[in-house]
Formats: structure tokens, C-alpha cells, sequence
């Protein structure tokens, strides 16, 4: 692809932080939603196909409706679902609104684009419109237009039709156009892409009422919780990386830099087996089991017993094979990053997702929610922690493979997990498995100072130690959960956020930032200690490390105060919807944020 054809959009709409961006979702495919109410990133027609628009990473593609005079950029989500609202004030006290979504319940073959314009005054937005099928590679063919006024064309082997849009030009793929905004009087743009045959032009209306009822009777009461909004919020984001297989995708961006120059720059768009029990979990607090819940059991157990011991650690969102890491040829990524697909875990083993699927699996029988698969799947996890726990594996943070502590003391507390729900033969044999992984992790993994060591051959602390006692694997009071949660506040801490280790001997952000995941965990550790007031306070510095639309990446940069890594992370939305049920509420008089 040439330099020229990405610039139609670069200069236009400039990338910004993570923090300005939202997610649309609707379970099958997300849309990345920048403050000019451009869009950046798509992929069509499921969550790791190829891009159809790149923008994010530098490549081409945008969708924007965006004021043609200068405004403020304001927004937000409506009460129990993605549904975004675009808010933009004009110097003449205009306002000018987009609501936007995809429609949901998505449709694993066809995305539809809803966006609905507005204005309290006359008005005139901005269109874009660009697509660029598999990263830039497919370029636009067959484009008509229809006695309807909609434009319909060919990306390759995909259909696409827009509707709503009445004048403007093309200028080859490119379509550039002013819409006039009346107060009073709505606009309604929609945009469909199919790997099938397109059906009869849809009514926005009715697509808009069933978006809004669907996102609307998939909501839990949540209002008892620590923080009502945030949960509820956490809740919607995880529905909407909730395939109609189950599979909840890890995030829905790839190439955001964790960290400028370092290379580390990652595909997520996949279903990890750990963060899918996360999120079961999370749907699992109390007796009333939310849909996360049931789709974690599915889409685990699955797997589980379809590949046993060779359980990779991720799958695509249908069950496949997630594909060997590569390069996307001539994009030069988000800055600071690599645009790349694929994921080298692919090919790695992680011992603690075994005992992340035994605590969902045991979560899942004190609900009563197990079906005879999943109850075969309890013997299958336990035959494979039998023979495999001693192997070196990548562990929670998908590293080099070594002996870690963590994922054998996840083992442990998946094992007594599911031991208090089994018949008394089964928990007996898991019990004594328990006792042995114990045993030898404590004598191979446990330092002198009495706390964990992230293994034998890596000394110090790694602040996911600290979840396994909160699952089960010790008790609160044992002298080593006590350690080791005072030696992570030590070493890993700053200011209230958690870093997971340390990998040099720098300080501490400045090789990566922290992890939000981690400071979720840390208040899990607090309330377990029963310490209310620690608890509150990891748990309200996490979930405010956000921009205005709510969204929580993998990594925060504390010193700049900025949103690093893909998002948003299903596993830091899971922990978070975990913390809020589990922390008692503050009262009549307590508020959502600090």
C-alpha cells in the first residue's frame, strides 16, 4: 500500500490518546469511535477479520460525522448498554448530537452501523466515508447506486450498502459529503457489510427499538454494588466482546503499544481460557448467576474436552486456532507501536488455565449450572493438572517457560474449588493432589522471608500472587498469604497502583506500567484480610483510570497519566464487576466516583 493512499484521512483526523476513544460492540465485531465522531477502526465481518477500516494503525479507512465549525467533544454511553451519544457544543451554543451503534444482536455474517444525527439548532456535520477491505488490501469495486439513494459495492468477498447519506462526491474510494442539520428533525446513516448476500434495505427505526430492547433485557440489578455505574458499565463492555459462540475476545484492537520502542505490541482480539473464567467468575458472585457465567462454562468446557491436554491458552471467538503471529506488510502501526495479527500463545502451555477453568467449574456447581459435559470436564482438567503440573509453562504473563508459583498455587485453589462441590471419591483424589502441588510449591517456591518468589529461578514478588488465597489455595490468615501481600505493596506499589513485577532493576514504570488487573486483585486481597478501607481504595485508583468513556486498558502509565496496551481489556472489566459485587455497599449517602 502507498503513503498516498492513507492520506486522505491522517491529516483530517488525527489519532489521539486511548483515553478519547469508545467502543461500539455488538458481540461479533467492535468499532473504535474517536471525539470528531470518526471511526478508526473496524473489522468485518468477526472480530479478528481483516480490518476494513485501519486508521488506528495507519492504514486506510474512516467513517466520520464529525460538525464542520469548531466545538467541544463531549459524550457518553446510555444507561445498560454500548449505545454511544456524541455530544459536540459549538461557539454559537449549537448542539450538535450522534447516537451510535451496531446492532445488536449482532449477526456473525452481516454488521450493521447505526448513526443517528441531530442538532438543537441549523447545523451542518461533516462525512466521510472510506473502506478498505483486509487491512487496505481490497480495494472497492462494483459501486452503484440504487433507486433508494443508497450505495452499494464489493470489498472483495464482501457486500457492503449505505443508506442515508444524500449528496456529497466520491473521489475514487473516498466519499466526502455535508449533511444540513435542522432542530427537530433526525438523520439516519447506516452502513452494512456482509460476507453474504446483502437483504432488503432495513428500517432504521426498527433496528434502533430492538438494539435498544435487546441491550435492555440483558441487564442484571447491579445497584446494590460499590459502584452501581461502573459495574453496570463493565457489565455492557463484556457483553459486547461476548460472541454469539460464547467466546468473550480479549479486547478489541491489535499493535496499541504497551510501552513506546519496546516492541510489545499484541493481537487480542482472541478468547483467552483465563480471562473467560475472569469473567464466569464475575458473573458468578451471589446466588443470581449472570449470562457471563454460562457462557464462560460453554465456551471453556468446549475446548477443554476437545483438546485436553494440548488446551491452548486462546482459541478465535468460533473455538478455531488463533494463527502464528506476523507483520502487517506497509502499516506503520498506532504510534509507538506494530500493527500485527495473530498471537504467540498460540503455541505456549499455561498450567494456571487449568485451575482458572476448575474454579469456574466449581462456581458453576454451586449455582447448579453444570450439564454432563461439564462435569466430564472436571475429570479431563484434573487428569491434565495430574500430568503436567512439574512441566515448565508461560504462566499468567505468557513468558519464557519456567516453574511459576502462580500457576501452580491457581491450580491448587481450582482443586480445593471444585473438591468442596464433588462427590466424595472425586474430592478426596483432589484433595490429595491439592496437598502435593502445595507441598512441592511451597518447598520450590517460597522464599526465606516467608512470602512467594515468582519461581525458583526468579526472585521476587509477582502481584498476581496474591488471587490464589483469595480463590481458595490458602487461608487469609496463613503466615504466607499475609507475606506476600505485604511484600507486593513493598516492591510493586506506587501511589495506589500495582505493578506485576519487577523485570529489571529500574524503577518501577519504567519499563512498563502498571496493571490495572493487578490493583483489582490487590483490593480483593484487602477484603479478604478484612481490611475495608485498603479494599476501597485500590478499587476506586483502578476504575477511575479511564477516559470520559469509561473504557480500562491493560496498562496505565502513572506518570503521564495515560491509557497503555489494546482495550478495552475484558479481564480488567471482569475484576473490576467481580470487586464491585464482592465489596460491601457504602450506604445511602456514598457516590460512583471519588
Amino acid at each position: 500500500m502507498s503513503p498516498s493512499a492513507r492520506s486522505g484521512s491522517d491529516d483530517a483526523y488525527p489519532l489521539h490518546v486511548l483515553r478519547e476513544y469508545a467502543l461500539l460492540a455488538d458481540g461479533s465485531r467492535g468499532a473504535v469511535l474517536g471525539p470528531r465522531g470518526e471511526i478508526g477502526w473496524l473489522c468485518a465481518p468477526e472480530w479478528d477479520s481483516g480490518a476494513v477500516i485501519s486508521h488506528l494503525i495507519g492504514g486506510p479507512g474512516i467513517y466520520a460525522v464529525t460538525p464542520t465549525v469548531p466545538f467541544v467533544w463531549g459524550g457518553s454511553y446510555e444507561d445498560g448498554s454500548l449505545i454511544w451519544n456524541s455530544r459536540w457544543v459549538a461557539r454559537d451554543q449549537t448542539i450538535i448530537t450522534c447516537r451510535e451503534a451496531l446492532a445488536h444482536p449482532g449477526d456473525p455474517h452481516r454488521l450493521v452501523l447505526l448513526r443517528r444525527v441531530g442538532a438543537t439548532m441549523d447545523a451542518t456535520v461533516q462525512v466521510d466515508l472510506q473502506l478498505a477491505g483486509d487491512y487496505g488490501q481490497t480495494p472497492m469495486s462494483d459501486r452503484r447506486r440504487a433507486a433508494d439513494g443508497s450505495w452499494s459495492w464489493r470489498l472483495g468477498p464482501l457486500s457492503v450498502r449505505w443508506s442515508g447519506m444524500p449528496r456529497g462526491r466520491w473521489n475514487g474510494d473516498h466519499f466526502r459529503g455535508e449533511l444540513a442539520v435542522h432542530p427537530g428533525s433526525r438523520y439516519d446513516l447506516m452502513l452494512e457489510i456482509s460476507d453474504q448476500q446483502l437483504p432488503e434495505l432495513p428500517d432504521a427505526d426498527t433496528l434502533w427499538q430492538t438494539t435498544e430492547q435487546v441491550w435492555h433485557q440483558d441487564q442484571p440489578d447491579l445497584s446494590d454494588t460499590a459502584a452501581p455505574r461502573d459495574a453496570q458499565q463493565a457489565y455492557n463492555l463484556l457483553r459486547g466482546l461476548t460472541s454469539p459462540s460464547g467466546g468473550m475476545v480479549a479486547a478489541a484492537t491489535l499493535g496499541l503499544p504497551e510501552r513506546a520502542e519496546q516492541g510489545r505490541n499484541f493481537d487480542y482480539r482472541y478468547v483467552w481460557i483465563r480471562d473467560q473464567a475472569y469473567a464466569g467468575l464475575a458473573g458468578a458472585v451471589g446466588d443470581r448467576p449472570l449470562a457471563l457465567l454460562d457462557d464462560a462454562l460453554s465456551f471453556t468446557t468446549a475446548r477443554l474436552l476437545e483438546h485436553g491436554d494440548k488446551l491452548a491458552p486462546a482459541y478465535r471467538a468460533g473455538g478455531g486456532g488463533v494463527p502464528d503471529e506476523s507483520s502487517v506488510d506497509d502499516l506503520p502501526g498506532y504510534p509507538g507501536g506494530q500493527a500485527r495479527t495473530g498471537n504467540r500463545a498460540n503455541s505456549q502451555f499455561q498450567l494456571d488455565a487449568l485451575g482458572e477453568i476448575l474454579q469456574l467449574l466449581a462456581a458453576g456447581a454451586r449455582l447448579d449450572r453444570l450439564d454432563h459435559d461439564q462435569h466430564e470436564a472436571i475429570d479431563v482438567a484434573v487428569g491434565v493438572i495430574e500430568r503436567r503440573w512439574t512441566e515448565p509453562e508461560a504462566g499468567i504473563w505468557e513468558l519464557n517457560d519456567a516453574w511459576w508459583t502462580q500457576s501452580r498455587l491457581a491450580v491448587v485453589a481450582g482443586l480445593r474449588a471444585i473438591g468442596q462441590q464433588a462427590p466424595a471419591a472425586q474430592a478426596a483424589r483432589v484433595s490429595t493432589l491439592a496437598d502435593q502441588i502445595m507441598a512441592e510449591t511451597t518447598r520450590r517456591g517460597l522464599g526465606e522471608q516467608g512470602f512467594w518468589h515468582r519461581s525458583p529461578d526468579h526472585p521476587g514478588v509477582d502481584a498476581s500472587l496474591v488471587l490464589p488465597p483469595v480463590r481458595g489455595a490458602l487461608e487469609a490468615n496463613d503466615p504466607r498469604t499475609v507475606a506476600t501481600l505485604q511484600q507486593v505493596e513493598q516492591d510493586l506499589v506506587v501511589d495506589g497502583h500495582v505493578y506485576r513485577f519487577r523485570p529489571d532493576e529500574r524503577p518501577l514504570g519504567a519499563a512498563e506500567g502498571s496493571f490495572t488487573l493487578c490493583g483489582f486483585m490487590l483490593a480483593l486481597a484487602h477484603l479478604q484480610q478484612g481490611n475495608l478501607v485498603d479494599a476501597y481504595r485500590y478499587f476506586d485508583i483502578q476504575r477511575t483510570v479511564c477516559g470520559p468513556p469509561g473504557i480500562l486498558s491493560e496498562e496505565f502509565d502513572v506518570t503521564q497519566r495515560q491509557l497503555r496496551g489494546n482495550f478495552p481489556q475484558a479481564f480488567v472489566h471482569a475484576l473490576l464487576l467481580e470487586t464491585a459485587q464482592r465489596l460491601p455497599r457504602r450506604g445511602p449517602d456514598r457516590h460512583d466516583a471519588l
